[in-house]
């Protein structure tokens, strides 16, 4: 799947997508730590109406399709939406697959999701407020909005440098991640926790749930293993419910 790393991708996002070797009959949120049948955030999707932001090669909605869900994926990348395809065809499940903007979403109906779920993907989105309206227009009162992104505290570290848990940049600083890097073309946005939790509420939701999971002791561990990840978290976890209209 995917042998090649789409362009201007941030290596985790590309591993995780493409590359991860991950099973496909649970969701996962992030490199080394809990799946679903771990943190049970989801819940039973049989029947329900899935919406995933930034499949990539779609290997959490190829799981929803597997657990009886209806699945459909949105994507910006058009050499990832074509991954996805090949996905769905080799597993023989059905995902109903969009290349665009994740924000744009005026192909789904208003309160007609059940769950709408994303994994890293958001780290890209300049506008978040702009994708959590959407979002929010599309849910069904009272659905979750279930995604992960990089810890922002994770974002102070040079995990690859001598000194890994030396603090090199200020929590608070916002500009991109990469924005000096000219490979990079697409830059990961940092966003503080307060960041997060502000936007969602001003968007009308309700979070109910913020995990920052830690790896179990003991492995296997991916090819992003590094040791800064026992002692800081690298994955952010919120599930937020759509208040009323």
């Amino acid at each position: 799947m995917a042998d090649e790393d789409p362009p201007g991708r941030d290596p985790c996002s590309t591993w995780f997508q493409t590359k991860g070797g991950l099973p496909l009959d649970v969701v996962h949120y992030g490199p080394d730590i809990g799946d679903e049948s771990d943190l049970r955030l989801l819940g039973d999707v049989r029947g329900k109406r899935v919406l995933e932001l930034g499949c990539g090669a779609a290997p959490a909605s190829v799981a929803f399709a597997k657990q009886g869900a209806i699945a459909i994926a949105v994507e910006s990348s058009v050499d990832l939406i074509a991954a996805a395809k090949r996905r769905c065809e080799q597993e023989e499940v059905r995902v109903e697959l969009r290349q665009g903007d994740l924000a744009d979403l005026a192909f789904v109906r208003a309160d007609s999701v059940d769950l709408v779920f994303s994994a890293y993907a958001l780290a890209f989105v300049e506008d978040l407020s702009r994708v959590f309206r959407q979002v929010h227009r599309v849910l069904k009162v009272g659905a979750p909005f279930v995604f992960s992104l990089p810890h922002p505290v994770y974002d102070l570290i040079d995990e690859d440098g001598h000194q890994p848990l030396l603090v090199r940049r200020s929590y608070f600083d916002r500009t991109s991640l990469g924005a000096d890097d000219e490979d990079i073309a697409e830059h990961r946005r940092h966003h503080t926790i307060a960041d997060l939790y502000t936007v969602l509420f001003r968007s009308s939701y309700r979070v109910d749930a913020m995990l920052e999971p830690q790896p179990s002791s003991s492995g296997p561990r991916s090819e992003l293993w590094r040791e800064p990840f026992r002692y800081i978290p690298r994955t952010l976890v919120i599930r937020a419910r759509k208040e009323g209209n």
